[in-house]
């Protein structure tokens, strides 16, 4: 889908409802716009159910004050028009009440977004713009105050988050992806420290691992156009389950012993087409298309292990937050989490770019699923479904155990039942 090409309508009413379906805002919460290039502004509503919005519901502002709609604008329309005055170069606007990141707002702190590669990129540097009364000329020029200094991110103090972008979807991308890394940094403060990363240590992922050369396809099988269907259902089940977000996560099927199948770099996961996924063989991408940053860590699995399909690499909040910290991970709590899971070894940051080979290595029977330090975690399966059910796993797994902390001490599954089910079911 080319969503820029959609009606400023229909981009508010998409962009609201993946916002209040991950859980970023309430029925009354939150409000977006858009600047359309004759200086209109195109508003969600007052006092209309977030979750239920349709295109006739948004308002639009023209610039002499009238206003085209079945409902008033938003009341925090005052605060939109103070960006676009002092951020020309904003086309876009996003404002909502995601709890993490209003948590960080009601201590007076911002999100860490060295805690992965992607979120300080996508996000840059975040702003602060103190308390004002909602709707009222007052906040406007304070949230516009710290745009005006060049963020394109500002959390709102005692409020929530307003976030800018020269389109809907780049400022949607930069909400979600400060979102996960407040909930992620949540999690992580139940488990000890937190490990961020310094700009040297994003020097790799900067690095163009992913230009391989170019081939054109002669045909498309139908495995491989089934492979692709397949590929399209099981991210945006990741994205509607948020073990995935719009900036991250790689899914990848092999197709031969010479080629497989990967997500593409730069495009929205949860908009993915099946013509969007790159075809890989031989070491050369598909003509004209860009695949992941991930693309040589996947070939090297492939390489090295001839059973595995598939290979998923994500980043989910709770599971995440062993990533980024010396948390251990014990995948003795429930019998599917052993079975499934096994062991689950921690792969140090940068040789998912330096050392593909290195991660390759660390699969094995015991091990199908691999942590990266301050990046992702990886699954591996026989099937997509396969690599999927242990995403969820791990993920469910890790929120289980997290949890577990308030209620008292883990207690993992006994070494005598243990031996129990590996003679039942892994032998």
């Amino acid at each position: 889908m080319r969503f820029h090409l959609l009606h400023p309508r229909d981009q508010l009413v998409a962009i609201m409802n993946r916002i209040y379906n991950n859980g970023m805002t309430t029925l009354s919460g939150g409000n977006l716009s858009i600047l359309d290039a004759n200086g209109d502004i195109w508003i969600t509503p007052a006092g209309v159910d977030k979750g239920k919005l349709t295109p006739q519901d948004i308002v639009c502002v023209h610039t002499d004050g009238t206003v085209d709609g079945l409902h008033r604008p938003s009341s925090e329309l005052p605060f939109h028009r103070a960006i676009y005055r002092r951020r020309p170069d904003l086309r876009a606007i996003v404002h909502a009440h995601a709890p993490a990141l209003v948590s960080f707002s009601i201590v007076r702190r911002i999100p860490n977004a060295y805690i992965i590669p992607q979120a300080q990129r996508v996000c840059g540097l975040v702003g602060y713009a103190p308390y004002a009364l909602p709707g009222s000329e007052e906040l406007g020029e304070a949230i516009a105050d710290t745009f005006a200094d060049g963020y394109n991110v500002v959390l709102l103090e005692n409020h929530g988050i307003a976030v800018g972008g020269i389109d809907l979807l780049t400022a949607f991308q930069r909400l979600e992806t400060l979102d996960f890394c407040a909930r992620t940094e949540l999690k992580a403060h139940a488990l000890g420290p937190i490990n961020t990363l310094t700009e040297a240590q994003l020097l790799p992922f900067d690095a163009q691992h992913n230009l391989l050369p170019e081939f054109v396809p002669g045909w498309h099988s139908s495995r491989e156009r089934e492979l692709r269907q397949e590929m399209v259902e099981i991210v945006r089940r990741a994205c509607e389950r948020y073990l995935m977000i719009s900036t991250e996560g790689v899914v990848s099927a092999r197709l031969d012993e010479h080629s497989f199948l990967i997500t593409p770099t730069g495009l929205d996961r949860g908009n993915l087409e099946i013509e969007d996924f790159v075809l890989i063989q031989d070491g050369q991408r598909e003509r004209d298309k860009l695949p992941s940053r991930s693309v040589r860590l996947h070939a090297a699995i492939y390489d090295m292990h001839p059973d595995v399909n598939c290979v998923i690499t994500a980043q989910s909040p709770n599971i995440l937050a062993y990533a980024i910290t010396h948390g251990r991970f014990d995948t003795r709590t429930i019998p599917e989490s052993y079975i499934l899971l096994r062991d689950v070894p921690m792969i140090p940051y940068g040789a998912q770019f330096k050392e593909p080979q290195r991660v390759a290595e660390a699969l094995c029977d015991r091990s199908p699923v691999l942590l990266i330090q301050n990046d992702a975690v990886l699954t591996t399966g026989r099937t997509i479904l396969q690599a999927f059910d242990r995403l969820e796993v791990v993920e469910f797994s890790a929120r289980a155990l997290i949890d577990t902390a308030l209620l008292g001490p883990h207690v993992p599954i006994g070494d005598v039942q243990l031996a129990d089910l590996i003679e039942a079911f892994l032998s």
